[in-house]
C-alpha cells in the first residue's frame, strides 16, 4: 500500500512540476509582471500623477523622414513613453517612400503586428526552417511577424506607404541583420569564412553600411 501511495505522490509531484514549467517559462519570456496597477518611476509620488502621464504625443509630427532617406520609423516604447513599462505593449509609426525598405531584422522580445494605413507594401518573413513567407499588403491589411523571426518590408509601389506596428512587449528591441553582421566589428576572417567570399566583398559591405 505504501509503495502505491508513493507512486501516486510522485505522479502528482511530476504533474505539479510540469504545470509550473508551463506557467513560469512563458511568464519569464514576456515583460516583467507588474505588482501594481501601473509603473511608477522611482522618486515619483503616485498622488501627483495625472492623465498626462498616460498620454504620449510622440507621433503628432509623423516619423520625421528626411531626404535622402526613403524609410523612417518612430517608435513608442517604454524608453520613450514610461507609462508602457511592464504593460507588454508598444507601437510604432512607419513611413516608406517608393523604394523604401525596413531591412532584414528581428525583434528578440516581441511579436509584431503590422497594419497598412495607406498604399501597398511588400512584406516577408523567414521561419526557423528557412521557409520564406511573403505577401503584398493593401490599405487595412494586417500581417504578423512572430517574435524572433527574420522579416522585412519594402515599398515597391510609386506611392508613399504608412503603417502602424503593434508589439507584444513594451520594449521589443530590434536587431538589424546587415548592420549587426557587417558594422559590428566582427573580424573579417569570420565573415569571409561564413559567407564564403573574399575580403574585397566584405570591405564593400562594411563600407556601405558605415555610411
Amino acid at each position: 500500500m505504501r509503495s502505491i501511495w508513493l507512486r501516486r505522490m510522485a505522479a502528482r509531484m511530476a504533474l505539479v512540476v510540469v504545470l509550473l514549467v508551463g506557467v513560469v517559462l512563458p511568464a519569464r519570456a514576456s515583460d516583467p509582471e507588474l505588482t501594481t496597477d501601473f509603473f511608477v518611476p522611482e522618486g515619483t509620488n503616485k498622488s501627483t500623477i495625472t492623465g498626462e502621464y498616460f498620454t504620449s504625443t510622440i507621433l503628432r509630427n509623423g516619423t520625421g523622414l528626411a531626404s535622402p532617406a526613403k524609410y523612417a520609423i518612430k517608435r513608442v516604447n517604454s524608453d520613450a513613453f514610461t507609462a508602457l513599462t511592464g504593460l507588454g505593449i508598444s507601437t510604432a509609426l512607419l513611413e516608406y517612400l517608393p523604394g523604401g525598405i525596413n531591412t532584414l531584422h528581428t525583434h528578440p522580445r516581441g511579436t509584431e503586428m503590422l497594419t497598412v494605413v495607406t498604399g501597398e507594401l511588400n512584406v516577408g518573413l523567414v521561419d526557423s526552417g528557412n521557409k520564406l513567407y511573403t505577401n503584398v499588403l493593401q490599405k487595412g491589411d494586417i500581417f504578423v511577424f512572430p517574435k524572433g523571426l527574420v522579416h522585412y518590408q519594402i515599398n515597391l509601389s510609386n506611392e508613399t506607404v504608412y503603417a502602424y506596428a503593434a508589439f507584444s512587449s513594451s520594449n521589443p528591441g530590434t536587431i538589424s541583420l546587415p548592420g549587426n553582421i557587417f558594422a559590428s566589428g566582427i573580424e573579417d576572417v569570420v565573415l569571409e569564412t561564413a559567407f564564403k567570399v573574399d575580403n574585397s566583398i566584405i570591405d564593400q559591405l562594411q563600407a556601405a553600411l558605415a555610411v
